[in-house]
């Protein structure tokens, strides 16, 4: 299906028919060499109403890029919502699960500046990850990764946003991701559910990993997959084997109010679809399952 067609079939499903998009966003992993302005260009005509942030034009480093600079936030910010668009998630590299003082003083307060580029754009969420068992056993890696949320969750909390921990590396199990988030203590933290990553790597159904971190999810990374030899394989939304279908549905009993966000991870392999392709394909295939008496409140 043609980019616009996709657009028009979203504005259609939309509530009361007033041209709003659905609540479905992409990351900006899925298209490295595209401007800002581009992105939002994109977003607003191929039926997306907000983009995580993570990286753009070759960096990750966010809070460093000029657009985003002291004297041209207020520019930055006026353009994304003059496009109607939400900045959903900033998403930040920081890994909690870091042992030496010095390297996670270093990653907590590089955390801290992307919580004060999603204040500044009036984003909810800030990303992090817990990533690896090591340095340490389960228990010891579970409190050093909590207590960092924690940390953070107390920098975040007074500007409005959320420290979400994305379901990646080793932590891709509902015990323990609900371990980590009940540890941490606070309003102020919550879930990315990866649910290609649980289903994949975690090997649990998406109704079990929902009924267990259901009230902790505040964000969403979608994206779908085969298995080719040992590896597994990214292929467009609805060509592949992960039941996508199943893990929206499953969000939707639970009155999920966040974004539905396409990861096509072309940073990492470049080799995919570009975007032009990708990105349409997403709100085709989300459009077929978002129907219209299922996003009548949004």
């Amino acid at each position: 299906m043609a980019a616009g067609t996709a657009a028009l079939l979203a504005t259609r499903l939309a509530p009361g028919g007033t041209g709003t998009s659905l609540p479905l966003a992409f990351s900006t992993l899925g298209c490295p060499n595209w401007e800002l302005s581009k992105i939002l260009d994109f977003a607003q005509k191929n039926g997306f109403s907000g983009v995580e942030l993570r990286g753009l034009l070759g960096t990750l480093d966010l809070p460093s890029r000029p657009e985003f600079a002291a004297d041209r936030i207020a520019r930055t910010r006026k353009e994304i919502a003059d496009h109607g668009i939400q900045i959903a998630c900033v998403s930040s590299s920081t890994e909690l699960h870091i042992a030496d003082p010095a390297k996670r003083a270093r990653g907590i307060a590089d955390g801290k500046r992307f919580i004060d580029l999603a204040e500044a754009l009036g984003a909810p969420n800030v990303r992090v990850f817990g990533n690896k068992f090591e340095n340490g056993g389960r228990d010891e890696v579970i409190t050093r990764v909590a207590a960092g949320m924690h940390e953070m969750a107390e920098h975040a909390g007074p500007r409005g946003v959320t420290v979400i921990i994305e379901s990646h590396g080793d932590f891709v199990d509902s015990p323990t991701l609900k371990e980590v988030l009940t540890r941490a203590d606070s309003e102020h933290v919550g879930l990315l559910w990866d649910a290609h990553h649980t289903f994949v790597d975690g090997h649990e159904q998406p109704s079990r990993t929902v009924a267990e971190l259901g009230k902790w999810i505040r964000h969403t990374h979608l994206k779908d997959s085969v298995q080719d030899g040992k590896e597994r394989k990214y292929v467009l939304p609805g060509r592949g084997d992960v039941p996508m279908k199943a893990q929206v549905d499953a969000l939707r009993r639970i009155d999920y109010r966040g974004y539905y966000c396409f990861e096509w991870e072309k940073v990492w392999h470049p080799d995919l679809l570009e975007p032009e392709v990708a990105f349409p394909q997403f709100v085709t295939v989300m459009a077929g399952y978002l129907n219209p008496k299922q996003v009548s409140r949004y």
